[in-house]
Formats: C-alpha cells, sequence, structure tokens
C-alpha cells in the first residue's frame, strides 16, 4: 500500500518537449517529478505524484485539506513519542 499527500508545483521544465518535470512542493519537501501524464499541468496546480510521475491533478480545497490531515496525523506521532 501506498500513501500518498497533494504537493504544489511551483515551477515547470519544458526544455525537454518530450518530458517535462516539475518541481513541487510537498508541504515543505521539495522534489522533482516527471510530468509525461500532466503535460499541460502549472505552476500552483496541486498534483499527485506516484513513482516519480504526476498521476492527476487535485483540486486545490481537496489538497489543503489532505495536507491538514497529514500534519494532524504527524504532530499526533511526535507527541506520541513516535520516532520521525
Amino acid at each position: 500500500m501506498c500513501l500518498t499527500i497533494p504537493g504544489r508545483i511551483v515551477s515547470v521544465d519544458r526544455t525537454d518537449a518530450a518530458a517535462p518535470t516539475a518541481t513541487i512542493d510537498f508541504d515543505g519537501l521539495v522534489r522533482t517529478a516527471s510530468l509525461l501524464y500532466l503535460p499541460d499541468a502549472a505552476v500552483g496546480e496541486f498534483v499527485m505524484v506516484q513513482a516519480g510521475f504526476a498521476m492527476r491533478r487535485v483540486p486545490a480545497d481537496e489538497a489543503r485539506e489532505a495536507l491538514g490531515y497529514a500534519r494532524a496525523m504527524a504532530a499526533s506521532a511526535v507527541a506520541s513519542g513516535a520516532p520521525p
């Protein structure tokens, strides 16, 4: 099973039209992902990434709600003494 959270696209690189990529901010953790499946994705959009590929767009309100749950789970883990 895989758990993923939405990330916000902060930049897009279309230098190679056949393999566009995006820099994506996952609530402070920044990673690069392929836009092969979402070649027209734009800065500011939220996406779900699986195995290094942006797979689908996520509405901003849904993304913010999911990020809120992820923050709450992380805070709960820290409060219970779980290892990071």
